[in-house]
């Protein structure tokens, strides 16, 4: 979708990176532990820009191993996407950050996707990752996105073709999201050059906030990404704390000195 209003997601982080600041998205799996939701209050007060939260799927097609287990581990917990969106919806008004929820569209389709684009609103949810939806099949989830104001989050990958790029950029909403590696997610010792490669692509045909994901392990690694980009998701890197048995406090920690190296980048 193209054209009309900004919507919170992009209007937020527009204002932040054009008042000079680096962009930090921290993820966490929904219901991963039981203190989860305090997960989400504490990565905000880290200096969290906006927040991605993972919606479980069974069959997680992007998700390397930590998001697989972290998935899994809340799985077992009885977790559904309709307990997620509870948990949000008590505590999404005490968070000052947009939420951006990340899913397969199997999720959305079994609940329908103007329900599912009606609820995730109602829960706070500002912005959606769809990542096995590509761009020439979103005819079905755009117009019930719209229709609920939900901002669609497209992901980039560095072997598109400039042209393909361009298109791509149009028609994402809140932010572009930027793949430093080919391959799923996952902890990296490095991501290589091919991020700042396609940061400088992204950057020269829009300025929607280009924020790039995938191997962000270290606030070393989210120094030198946003050279180029306006920020970066890390995912992995967290829910490994979170599953080896961080509180709160001490994944929050980390998100912190992630928010340190990108204030001094």
């Amino acid at each position: 979708m193209t054209g009309g209003p900004l919507g919170r997601l992009e209007t937020h982080l527009r204002a932040r990176r054009d008042g000079g600041r680096k962009l930090l998205v921290p993820y966490v799996t929904g219901r991963v532990t039981p203190l989860w939701t305090e997960l989400l209050r504490a990565m905000a007060a880290a200096g969290a820009d906006a927040i991605e939260v993972g919606i479980p799927f069974s069959d997680p097609v992007m998700d390397g191993p930590t998001i697989q287990e972290a998935s899994l581990r809340a799985l077992e917990r009885g977790t559904t996407p309709a307990t997620i969106l509870a948990d949000l919806r008590a505590v999404a008004a005490d968070i000052d950050v947009p939420l951006v929820a990340m899913t397969y569209f199997n999720i959305v389709f079994r609940a329908g996707t103007e329900r599912f684009a009606a609820e995730a609103v109602a829960a706070g949810i500002s912005g959606v990752i769809i990542p096995d939806v590509p761009l020439e099949e979103l005819a079905e989830w755009e117009p019930a996105a719209a229709a609920s104001g939900l901002e669609t989050v497209l992901l980039a990958s560095p072997i598109s073709s400039d042209e393909r790029l361009a298109v791509l950029c149009q028609r994402t909403q809140g932010f572009v999201y930027g793949v430093n590696l080919m391959g799923v997610t996952g902890e990296r010792a490095s991501v290589g050059e091919q991020a700042g490669a396609l940061a400088r692509r992204l950057k020269a045909v829009t300025d929607k906030p280009v924020i790039m994901g995938f191997g962000v392990s270290s606030p070393d690694h989210a120094r030198a990404i946003s050279a180029e980009a306006d920020g970066v998701v890390v995912a992995s890197a967290i829910m490994r704390k979170v599953l080896d048995g961080a509180s709160p406090e001490a994944a929050a920690a980390f998100v912190a000195d992630l928010r340190a190296a990108l204030d001094a980048a």
